[in-house]
């Protein structure tokens, strides 16, 4: 088995230090694709030793399993770039935020009779093999493709299927939750330094009492408003403290947070479908390349609002058109 990234961010070098650390595949069986050979993720992924290259083509030419590790804006554009060499042994997983499978299988169809597509979420902590992963099945993806994928990512960390509508939610709890858990230390490591703490203890004590927690509760049968009351002292400390933060809104912004992410999940669905992005949203080296193509020129530059409409991969908008 071969793994390919489009695209050789943040996730795509998280996923690859998972799967080294797990030993689930070697990394020279893993070749990545990014057209900005500078980033700093590219150079990890090199040093890791996977293959890197400026070619979409190339990496699903060396790949069975195929991960569109992009911005959602840009799966169309990929997908109408790399839909000609997909082939019956690819098996596609698309990590992009709220892009559904259908709308992968409806471009590909175009191409391949029964192309294999599965959608999945996971977030960073995969790089320490306790990501929290869910995927939903395509309608051409077989039982075994389901288990293949299982096995990759529950290499690095808990993964299960759940129904494709599921999943934008699971990106507002899940996939965002390492960062309202990284802002939330923040907050307590300055809480600590405020009380006299040295930086480094605070963030140290900090981490290891979410980590302590999340641990007790995975280990439990026990509901964390339960454990939150074992902590409790009838007039002690805690409980005057969790009294602010109930004044404060705690819950209630959290359960926002995780709202507005799945929202703006189905934003971002709603504009990969348009097929329609701003330059200022893309690589130039990639936008570059689309304006080479014959009779594409451009007739708009981003307004004072810093919207253009440029669109990349067809002629409806007004901001890309054929020439006569």
């Amino acid at each position: 088995m071969s793994v390919g990234f489009i695209g050789a961010g943040q996730l795509a070098h998280a996923l690859v230090k998972g799967f080294m650390a797990a030993g689930v595949i070697a990394t020279h069986k893993i070749t990545a694709s990014s057209p900005d050979t500078e980033l700093l993720t590219v150079s990890g992924l090199r040093k890791m030793g996977v293959n890197l290259t400026t070619s979409n083509k190339e990496a699903v030419n060396k790949s069975d399993v195929l991960f569109l590790a992009v911005k959602p804006h840009i799966i169309p554009f990929v997908l109408d770039e790399i839909g000609p060499d997909i082939e019956d042994r690819h098996l596609i997983v698309s990590c992009a935020a709220g892009v559904t499978i259908s709308s992968i299988e409806k471009k590909l169809l175009q191409y391949r009779p029964a192309p294999k597509v599965m959608r999945c979420m996971t977030n960073t902590p995969v790089v320490v093999r306790e990501g929290a992963t869910v995927y939903a099945t395509g309608t051409h993806a077989q039982l075994e493709d389901g288990k293949l994928l299982e096995q990759l990512m529950g290499s690095v960390g808990f993964c299960t299927e759940v129904e494709e509508d599921l999943i934008d939610a699971v990106t507002g709890l899940s996939g965002s939750g390492p960062a309202y858990a990284f802002t939330a230390l923040d907050a307590l490591a300055d809480g600590g330094v405020k009380m006299g703490l040295p930086r480094r203890l605070a963030v140290r004590l900090g981490a290891q009492a979410l980590l302590g927690a999340a641990k007790m509760l995975l280990d439990s049968e026990q509901h964390p408003g339960q454990l939150k009351d074992n902590v409790c002292s009838p007039g002690g400390a805690t409980i005057h403290a969790l009294h602010v933060l109930e004044s404060g809104g705690f819950r209630s912004l959290l359960i926002n947070a995780v709202e507005a992410s799945c929202i703006r999940t189905r934003e971002l669905q709603f504009l990969a479908d348009q097929e329609r992005i701003s330059p200022a949203a893309i690589k130039k080296t990639t936008l570059d390349k689309v304006l080479q193509q014959p009779g594409v020129e451009v007739s708009g530059v981003a307004n004072g609002n810093g919207r253009s409409g440029l669109s990349l991969f067809n002629n409806r908008g007004p901001s890309i058109k054929k020439k006569n």
